[in-house]
């Protein structure tokens, strides 16, 4: 069983998996701040499949993944544009299971929902 709430980073540039970028998820609370739940890092296929545990009660509301790609790109002996990538998602079925993928280069990215 895996984390209700999974991602993967490639960098399109490379056109590989990036490894070793650490992943911050938060959740937005009913004053609008935000709780850090879980810190994670991408392995060798730049997948985090274990942020949360399987068992961990996911509730409907707003999350955001924070990607800290600066020191990605250092580490690549590259600059890239954006020190850090930050996703916002609203989850409204919490039974379900939410991927997100992040494509990555140093001056663009994108994402989706993901299977």
């Amino acid at each position: 069983m895996k984390s209700p709430i999974t991602t993967h980073v490639l960098d399109t540039a490379q056109g590989r998996p990036a490894s070793g970028i650490a992943v911050k998820l938060a959740q937005r609370n009913a004053d609008g701040e935000w709780q850090d739940l879980a810190i994670g890092e991408t392995n060798d296929d730049g997948r985090i499949m274990n942020l949360l545990p399987p068992d961990f009660h996911l509730a409907a509301g707003v999350y955001q993944m924070t990607f800290a790609t600066e020191n990605y790109f250092r580490r690549q002996g590259t600059k890239g544009f954006y020190p850090f990538v930050s996703i916002t998602i609203e989850i409204v079925q919490p039974e379900q299971h939410y991927h997100v993928p992040l494509l990555l280069s140093p001056f663009g990215y994108s994402t989706y929902r993901g299977s």
